[in-house]
């Protein structure tokens, strides 16, 4: 009878104790899930960084690519008789390295295409498709000052609109700085 009391005041002790026993593993498994959530949040957090990192870079090669490609198609314009370029490029010289950089540019292209969102991408081709303009100006060999002028702008208002797209994309506030005019004003200014 003895051994019938101690199982049963063992049992009783098991229940005062199982409120206590309950608490623990529900805390354990509150904090578990709040620990899952933290480092769910976390992983999410740093890899968005590493990908607006890398769409920055993207962003940033292939704007450094694109000018330069329409810095070789000016210098070509000066040749041609642009005298709002400087730096004269003649065309023998500066048609190979057009070509060489349209390649570089057409590589970054593909990382722009795969990092960007729909809206920077269009930009993009846009920019790219009004620096083409300029190229077939200047690899015709003649071109009115009109036209030449208004590729310029065309150009440079679709870059701006590629940065500001750009900047969107990648959570930058405000609108990017205005970019020149074309053609300069100062020129006109000195034709007075």
């Amino acid at each position: 009878m003895a051994n019938v009391i101690q199982r049963s005041s063992g049992g009783t002790v098991l229940v005062d104790q199982l409120p206590a026993l309950i608490g623990v593993v529900v805390g354990a498994a509150a904090s578990y899930a709040a620990q899952s959530m933290t480092e769910s949040r976390r992983w999410r957090r740093q890899r968005e960084e590493r990908w607006d990192e890398k769409r920055f870079e993207t962003y940033g090669r292939y704007g450094n690519v694109l000018k330069a490609q329409l810095r070789i198609a000016q210098r070509i314009g000066a040749a041609h008789g642009f005298s709002d370029v400087a730096d004269p490029l003649e065309p023998a010289e500066g048609l190979p390295l057009l070509a060489e950089a349209e390649s570089r540019r057409a590589a970054e292209w593909e990382s722009v295409l795969l990092v960007g969102d729909a809206a920077t991408i269009a930009a993009a081709r846009r920019w790219h498709e009004s620096v083409w303009t300029i190229e077939l100006l200047v690899r015709e060999g003649h071109a009115e000052i009109e036209a030449w002028s208004t590729a310029h702008r065309v150009a440079s208002a679709a870059r701006d609109d590629f940065y500001a797209h750009a900047r969107r994309d990648l959570g930058i506030a405000g609108d990017p700085p205005p970019s020149g005019e074309w053609p300069r004003p100062w020129r006109a200014e000195l034709s007075d």
